[in-house]
């Protein structure tokens, strides 16, 4: 993971959420990070987004169920317009995260690069693992998808994995900035 020290460099740390349709995970993920980050007193460090791997859902909202999961746990929730990610979006990240393994294969694919992109559960097999710390995870194929509730219904299941990784990105993203901070 990128060192994440931005207090001293007085930069946003530009974190991107990434899904297929960008109309249920990734919106899910930005605003549920954004807000985990406000209740830190940390929105000012960070520049969060999300976008689409694909252009399906080009334009429209987040998905109604996806909204109304997000109101049940309180998470607020803005204006969103979906739309895929773009080269410059993806050159302009610091890190991008994706739900599951077919973004990862996508994002390759559109980018031609995967150096700064990790899958949102990977910092959750990292949380529990304090002896070995933050680092990334040797295999990536190992670590769980977050399962697509376009696909499944079920968005609380969504939304607690969702939640759990980024809690975990968060801290992760602060023992970073703490381990290396002069």
């Amino acid at each position: 993971m990128d060192n994440y020290n931005n207090l001293s460099t007085n930069k946003k740390y530009n974190v991107i959420f990434i899904c297929h349709g960008n109309i249920c995970r990734s919106p899910m993920a930005e605003f549920i990070f954004r807000h985990l980050a406000t209740e830190m007193g940390l929105e000012d460090d960070f520049e969060i987004s999300s976008a689409a791997v694909s252009y399906e859902e080009e334009g429209n909202g987040i998905y109604p169920y996806a909204a109304d999961t997000l109101s049940r746990h309180s998470i607020p929730f803005g204006r969103h317009r979906a739309h895929r990610i773009t080269r410059q979006e993806y050159d302009d990240a610091d890190l991008v995260i994706v739900m599951d393994s077919s973004n990862m294969r996508l994002i390759q694919r559109i980018t031609g690069d995967c150096s700064k992109v990790h899958k949102l559960l990977e910092y959750t097999v990292m949380e529990q693992d304090e002896v070995a710390g933050y680092e990334t995870v040797t295999n990536p194929d190992e670590v769980p998808d977050v399962a697509d509730p376009w696909y499944t219904g079920n968005f609380e299941k969504a939304y607690s994995d969702i939640f759990r990784g980024c809690r975990a990105l968060l801290y992760a993203l602060l023992k970073s900035r703490k381990s290396h901070h002069c």
